[in-house]
């Protein structure tokens, strides 16, 4: 039973980060000199995915920007940093260019508003499968992959139909996220989402952007089931498939950070350089001394 194919999310338009997601797609701004998108990617290719499929904001030039990202041999640059006696600086982009295969899609635009409906979109791609791991890409994994983790989890539960990720979170930030409710054997009975205050959580455990699903999840994962504010929601199709069988629980063995607004991109940013970079005592002087 091996899990090979993975689903990254970027299908909105991140009007908190306007102007410049008017041009690129949110999950090309970078964290050190990555993309989160490529952040993303190496998390699956850590975990031994074979096949990633990137859902792209339909009606703008994101689909042609990660294509070209990904794929675009840039023989130009190569060729001119040859030529200056720089050819090593070319070895990042050969590194994504040898990346597992990238297929890169646009969200069906007839869909419902909602983070089910990029999942939908790329439902052709991942039938027949036993599962596949889906990642929004606002959210990052510092230390394991939270991606190995979920496949580690499905495979000592493989009548599993369907493995998310959790991470304890203080009581200060409960309403801001799913919090995750236990049946009596330890799986998912349900997630409430930003419960209003701390004693309408059923627990400290948070629900975010990394799940493993079975193809099963499509019977309920359709445009009919919308759900709050009319959106197509992923926590709702999972909910169902807990009613039918066990939904696991995989708490994960890396650190969760978001980067789904301004500030909370600029924490995630910095967290990643101090733990990633060579220039991290540097940035810590900085801070210190400002």
């Amino acid at each position: 039973m091996t899990v090979k194919k993975a689903i990254i999310t970027d299908a909105g338009f991140a009007s908190r980060y306007l102007p410049i997601t008017k041009t690129i797609p949110k999950a090309m701004i970078p964290i050190g000199a990555k993309p989160v998108m490529q952040l993303c990617v190496e998390e699956c290719i850590e975990a031994g995915i074979e096949e990633i499929i990137i859902v792209a904001t339909p009606g703008t030039k994101s689909r042609e920007i990660y294509d070209d990202y990904f794929h675009n041999p840039a023989a130009n640059v190569r060729a001119l940093l040859e030529r200056q006696g720089k050819a090593s600086r070319f070895e990042p982009v050969q590194e994504v260019l040898d990346f597992p295969k990238i297929t890169i899609i646009e969200q069906d635009a007839t869909l419902p508003y909602g983070n089910g409906s990029p999942i939908v979109s790329a439902k052709s791609f991942v039938e027949g499968e036993d599962a596949f791991v889906v990642l929004y890409s606002d959210d990052l994994i510092l230390g394991k992959s939270d991606v190995k983790t979920l496949i580690e989890t499905y495979e000592q539960n493989p009548d599993a139909k369907a493995v998310i990720a959790a991470q304890e979170m203080p009581e200060a930030v409960w309403h801001k996220y799913g919090m995750i409710a236990l049946k009596e054997n330890g799986t998912l009975s349900h997630i409430v989402e930003k419960p209003k205050t701390p004693e309408l959580s059923p627990s400290n455990l948070t629900s975010y952007g990394r799940y493993l699903l079975t193809p099963e999840v499509f019977d309920y994962l359709v445009p009919s089931n919308t759900g709050l504010d009319g959106e197509l929601w992923t926590v709702d199709a999972i909910t169902r498939l807990a009613e039918t069988g066990d939904v696991v629980i995989a708490r994960s063995e890396g650190k969760w950070i978001t980067t789904g607004d301004p500030k909370n991109y600029f924490m995630a940013h910095l967290e990643y350089v101090l733990r990633n970079t060579d220039y991290a005592d540097e940035v810590r002087k900085f801070v210190a001394e400002n």
